[in-house]
Formats: structure tokens, sequence, C-alpha cells
């Protein structure tokens, strides 16, 4: 570490400095106040030893202003005084600890040695939190993405509960995280359900809680999700999923604000925000009676309709990135680049298991791939061979030799791109992935044939 240290007592910086450097740290010393600003002003510490008592400029003084300097400098005040009042004093002033003169040098090393402990764990907790953020973060900035952003961003602030919309794989989940960190809800629990996981005998318990006695093996008291969530939200995840009864049970507390735990008699109040999510058409599950109406439209305030990977793969580069930095960085692996080629083969593929898919593949190219290139070859090993574009039996053109060369050229390259425009139903990404050209040559292109996007 980086430690500063400021007594008038030469002696004593001596001393403080010699016991400081044998464990390896760097050491500045200095005689004032004005010595400790200057040195702050210069350079970056992370631990200083300040003495209360100094002329000129005071302890306390320079305490307060070192600290407006390096709010997150650790000093120790060092001081022959005895007094409680001026340890207390130091402390709410911001000061790290409060040593007394004269310094037991096993104690100052001893205090050091927790410092840098700290100073580590709280390195390891910040890389967990990034590595946590990167988890929860939605990439994308196409049109379709954006407007869910949109949809966030004045959803988020309100008190409306949310019904997300989505196939399975396209983040309904991530969706819910941003919502509740827009809301300001965000300093209390995000708790979360898979209605589809929980057998419906266990869901009721799970949601509500239960009493001591409740049922067998009941032998306490447990509090359910929505206690857990108290001042939070709470995801129903495949809410579709949910049996008849207990979505009966459910909108009940929802039209009446309160629940009863499993085997109680009191009605507990609750002030939770619910969001939903589903995979499935729930208009079609209420007409096959799966689904209540009612509950429908106590949970459907503000519905949010996550696209399909396949309807915005113009970020599926930026998804790669993202995976693919996340991964080697998780596996403590230098992050790999993706050829033209083998970006070109993602951006063909149909993602039938949308951003969940991408990430899993992304996450296995990052653990098993040799070197710091990944190939077409390395993708088609895990997605398979790009598949071959089908032809009808009318799809091959007449060669006519009284036409130049030139034009008959042309003639081709207008087939060829209006039968991809086809293909492709239009989407200018996927046509260039599977041409493999970039966009804006294929922009020229299409309007230099007249072909209407």
């Amino acid at each position: 570490m980086r430690i500063l240290v400021i007594d008038d007592d030469r002696n004593i910086c001596d001393s403080l400095k010699w016991i400081l450097e044998r464990e390896g740290n760097t050491v500045h010393t200095g005689c004032s106040g004005e010595e400790a600003l200057s040195a702050l002003q210069e350079d970056a510490y992370e631990a200083a030893f300040l003495d209360v008592m100094m002329p000129g400029m005071g302890g306390m003084d320079a305490l307060e202003r070192m600290i407006s300097i390096q709010p997150q400098l650790k000093i120790f005040m060092i001081s022959g005084q005895a007094d409680i009042s001026v340890a207390v004093r130091a402390t709410k002033l911001g000061a790290y600890d409060f040593l007394e003169k004269p310094l037991n040098p096993e104690k100052v090393v001893l205090e050091l040695r927790k410092l840098v402990e700290q100073s580590r764990i709280a390195a390891e907790v910040d890389k967990l939190k990034e590595l946590v953020d990167l988890d929860y973060r939605m990439v994308g900035e196409s049109a379709p993405m954006q407007e869910v952003h949109r949809t966030i961003q004045r959803a988020a602030p309100s008190e409306g509960r949310i019904l997300i919309f989505g196939e399975n794989g396209t983040g309904k989940e991530l969706v819910a995280h941003e919502i509740h960190q827009n809301s300001h809800r965000r300093q209390h629990p995000f708790v979360q359900l898979n209605c589809a996981a929980i057998p419906k005998e266990l869901i009721e318990s799970e949601l509500f809680g239960y009493e001591k006695g409740a049922f067998t093996g009941a032998y306490r008291r447990k509090p359910g999700l929505f206690e857990q969530a108290e001042g939070g939200t709470l995801l129903l995840d495949e809410v579709g999923d949910m049996a008849l009864e207990t979505q009966a049970k459910l909108l009940r507390v929802l039209q009446e604000s309160e629940f009863f735990r499993v085997g109680g008699m009191t009605p507990q109040k609750f002030n939770v925000r619910i969001v939903s999510a589903t995979n499935k058409d729930l208009l079609a599950e209420i007409q096959k009676g799966s689904f209540r109406e009612d509950l429908y439209f106590r949970l459907n305030v503000i519905p949010i309709r996550i696209p399909p990977l396949r309807e915005h793969p113009e970020d599926i580069p930026a998804l790669v990135q993202h995976f693919m930095e996340r991964y080697c960085q998780k596996n403590g692996k230098k992050p790999k680049k993706l050829t033209k080629r083998a970006e070109s083969r993602l951006m063909s593929h149909h993602w039938p298991g949308n951003v969940r898919e991408l990430k899993n593949i992304m996450e296995r190219l990052a653990i098993m791939t040799a070197g710091d290139e990944i190939s077409a070859m390395d993708v088609e090993s895990v997605l398979g061979p790009a598949p071959a574009p089908t032809e009808s039996k009318h799809s091959s053109l007449p060669l006519d030799i009284q036409m130049p060369l030139k034009r008959q050229l042309m003639h081709f390259e207008k087939a060829i791109l209006e039968k991809a425009f086809k293909e492709f139903h239009g989407n200018v990404s996927h046509i260039a992935a599977a041409l493999q050209t970039d966009r804006a040559n294929l922009h020229r292109k299409l309007k230099k044939f007249g072909i209407k996007i």
C-alpha cells in the first residue's frame, strides 16, 4: 500500500516508516497538516497515520480536509492524550481508527494487516457485484429493444402491475429486474417464484407462508414470498402455469391487499409490487378455461412484449461481445475475438432458444475454444453447418450468349438478391449474413435494382 505518515515528532515518523516499509509498503512522511494536504494533492494513498496535536494546522482540521481530497483514504489518528472524546470526534469526522501513543509496533502491524484484508475483501465484493450486474444487463439497441427500454422507463417508477410476454429465453426475468432497479422500490427485495417449478400443493405455502402446526412437518412459522418481498417487487414467473385454485386465491389477495398464512386466522397486510411473466398466450388460455379472465385483467395493467431474437438479429453482435467478455472474465480467460465468418454464421442461425441459447453457445465457445480467435468452424462445431439454401426447379437462370457478360452478371445478381429478399422476408441483417456482405453494400445493391425494403 501507499501510506502517508504525518507527525511533528521526527522520531515517530522514522519509526513508523521503518515498521510499515518492513511490511512491504511505500511510505511518505511529513511534519504538518499542510504537508499532508500537499502530498494528497500530488499523489494517491490508501492509508495515513495522522497525529492529533501538531503546530499550525491541527490533526482534526487536517483530517476533514484530507478526506475531502481523497474520500477513500483510511486515516489512523494517533495521540498521546488518551481522551475518549477526542477518539469519538475523530471517528465522527471520518477517521478509520484511533491509536494511542506510545505506539505498539505489533498493534500497528496488526491493524494495517486488517486494513489490507478488508481492502482485499472489498475488491472481491466489487468484482462479484460487477459480475452480478453483467448477469442482469440488458443488451440491444435495435428498434424493438429500444421500444422495450422506453416502456420500462415509463412503467418502472409507477405502481402499476406489469405483465411481461415473451417466448422462452427472451429475457423476461432481466426485464423484471430492470423494472425493479428503475423503481422507487430498488432498495427493497426483488423476489421471484417460478410458478411452473412448484407443485400446486406447495405453491400456496410458498406465496403466503404458514403457521406452526399448519400441517405435518410445520414445526415453526415460515414467512412466504409476499412477506419476504415486503416493500419490494415479487415476480410471478410463468404465471400461466399456475393452478386454477391458486389463481382464485391470488385474485382475492390482490383485491383485498392482504393474505392469510396457511393455517393462520389473522390477515396480513402487504406492500409489494406484482410483476408477472409468461410464455403463453393467456387470452387463448382463458378461452380454454385454464386461466381466469378476472386475474388476467388484474395482472395485465401494463403489458410488455419481449421480441424473440429472430426479430432483432442486428443485436446479435453486441450480445456476442457481451457474453464473450462476461464468460472470459468469469473463467479467468483472455477475451476472444470472432472472425467475420463466425459472426455471419451466428447471424444466420434461427435461434429457437432465443438469447438464452446464444448465451449458452457463447459460454461454451469461451471455455472450450483454444486460442484467442473463434472461427466459423468453431461455431459450426456447436451449431452445425449452415443450412443449404433451398432451390426450386425454376431457380436456375438460362445462359444468353447474345447478352454481354456484364449485363448477364447484373441479371444474376438481381435474381440472387430478389430470392434472398423473399427468403428472409426483407430482413436486411439476415440477408447480409447469408450472403456474407456488409449492410451498407447490400443497401446500395437493393436500391440499385429497385428492390424495396
